[in-house]
């Protein structure tokens, strides 16, 4: 679809993932003893993909069948005692996998009240310093407004002997990330990387490798499963933290995304494209009167997600009215994300526009809306870098409310 902004939620899945995903299938309708080993590899493959893209080693990645579930591996796997810092507001797949494991072996959750941007600063974070905390984690692109983390301030905030725990997902494959600066970095390929669901990517780099039991690694995270005695030794590196074997076909996919990532000129090429089509989009909805969420970031400091709201008008009303305009968004209570992709023709901007002009307001009434402390967004159920054209609004303040919607991200 022409109108399709709505990557941050899910990517449509690209073709060379499409095709990956066909093949490796195939591959399992036969299952001839060649044909296992092909599958292996494709898993494999998609690691060494990961690996060049996190600046990794091939061995610090695994497959985790989802983003929520790599978190709750790394939750597990992290033992008390100590304090690990979860920002208020973060999307709760990365809330909930620290509050299961408080009291059951894991660290103390300390909610921290985030900074104006909804992430936390390098000068925030340490002043909430306390011997007792052992990690932050954080979203490295926050879901709602678009926000990319300062990760190498913060990490360099938190020093060697902390942990900075990434859920990469709004941001892999969209912007350049400080990836370098992750301890730990999780991430699943359905939305950006447009590699459909079913495997993640796990990064445990081999400095804090020592620190994390491997809490929920089964029988495919040891060297032995076959052993008369178990445990058996465990794998080294992230394979550690395996439950089983991941979907191989899923696997393929995810591969397949990362090596057209890379033949596309990598995340700051295609980030610079993402930017500039979000840029334009939100230049159309100020036309037209919008406040849009957090607009004096800077080129480097927002990713592939902005999001506005129409003063005055019903945002169910606007939603449905950029729906049958053919244009695909989600909306936040009050607010409607848009998340274009390098992908997105230029026909898309002139859709969203001609959908705005019966809600526009005359010229100059734009303002721009400061996000402030929100409450957690509703838990789903379980089934590059550019410059984009500036625009400058008079502040105002704003607090952010959420309303129950359809599951989104």
């Amino acid at each position: 679809m022409p109108g399709y902004l709505d990557h941050a939620r899910v990517g449509p899945l690209s073709r060379p993932a499409a095709r990956a995903l066909a093949g490796a299938n195939g591959l399992a309708t036969r299952m001839a003893p060649a044909d296992l080993d092909r599958l292996f590899a494709l898993g494999d493959a998609a690691r060494a993909s990961a690996a060049r893209l996190l600046d990794a080693r091939p061995h610090e990645l695994a497959l985790s069948p989802s983003t929520s579930n790599g978190l709750f591996t790394v939750a597990a796997a992290l033992q008390g005692p100590g304090t690990v810092l979860v920002p208020r507001g973060e999307f709760p797949a990365n809330v909930y996998p620290w509050l299961r494991f408080e009291g059951r072996g894991g660290p103390d959750v300390r909610l921290v009240e985030p900074d104006e941007g909804r992430h936390i600063t390098p000068e925030s974070l340490r002043r909430r310093l306390t011997p007792d905390v052992v990690a932050l984690t954080v979203s490295a692109v926050d879901s709602l407004t678009g926000h990319v983390a300062p990760l190498a301030a913060l990490k360099e905030v938190l020093g060697p002997h902390r942990l900075l725990i990434v859920d990469a997902i709004q941001g892999l494959g969209a912007v350049p990330l400080e990836a370098e600066a992750a301890d730990v970095l999780v991430s699943g390929g359905q939305k950006w990387l447009r590699a459909g669901w079913g495997a993640a990517l796990l990064l445990i780099r081999d400095r804090c490798a020592a620190r994390l039991a491997p809490g929920l690694g089964g029988w495919a995270g040891v060297a032995e499963p076959f052993a008369e005695r178990h445990p058996a030794p465990s794998l080294p590196g992230a394979a550690a933290h395996l439950a089983t074997n991941p979907d191989f076909p899923a696997a393929a996919a995810l591969g397949a995304a990362l090596d057209d990532l890379a033949g596309q000129g990598g995340p700051a090429a295609v980030g610079a494209r993402i930017r500039t089509a979000l840029a334009e989009l939100l230049d159309r909805a100020e036309r037209a009167g919008a406040e849009v969420l957090l607009n004096g970031l800077g080129p480097a400091e927002r990713a592939g997600i902005g999001t506005f709201r129409l003063p005055g008008h019903d945002p169910a009303a606007v939603h449905r009215a950029l729906e049958a305009a053919g244009v695909v968004t989600t909306r936040r209570g009050e607010w409607i994300r848009l998340s274009p992709h390098a992908s997105t023709p230029a026909a898309a901007t002139d859709l969203f526009a001609e959908a705005l002009a019966p809600f526009a307001r005359p010229a100059g009434r734009a303002r721009t809306a400061t996000a402030g402390p929100a409450t957690p967004e509703p838990v789903p159920p379980d089934p590059a870098s550019g410059t984009p054209p500036t625009r400058t609004t008079s502040p105002s303040s704003t607090t952010l409310t959420q309303e129950p919607t359809c599951p989104t991200t």
